[in-house]
């Protein structure tokens, strides 16, 4: 992998990082409304999606490699591979910091 490919893959996990930064605000009072709610499941989605698509990247990539496509190396591959892992792992513990959520607040008295 060139120094470049590095640069540019740290570069836009670098905008990730500030595109999410700047999503997180204070939340006011009375700010639960349905905007709110449409901005996070709409978030969701989108994450959601976007690793769907680095997972098929991913596997496009690998099948391309494994049928001796000389457009394809084998770095390339790897990282993508690397890229949609990571990306399943973050979703997987979002949606496991969800649920133990959603259950501590099922077990508070009322």
């Amino acid at each position: 992998m060139s120094s470049i490919e590095i640069n540019q893959v740290l570069a836009q996990m670098r905008a990730l990082a500030a595109q999410a930064q700047s999503r997180v605000e204070t939340p006011t009072v009375g700010s639960t409304g349905p905007a709110d709610q449409a901005d996070f499941s709409a978030m969701l989605k989108q994450s959601v999606d976007h690793v769907n698509s680095l997972q098929n990247q991913a596997s496009e990539l690998s099948q391309a490699f494994e049928l001796g496509d000389s457009k394809v190396d084998l770095t390339q591959v790897m990282v993508a591979m690397q890229k949609a892992s990571v990306s399943f792992q973050a979703v997987t513990q979002v949606r496991n910091k969800l649920v133990t959520a959603y259950n501590e607040i099922m077990n508070m008295p009322i």
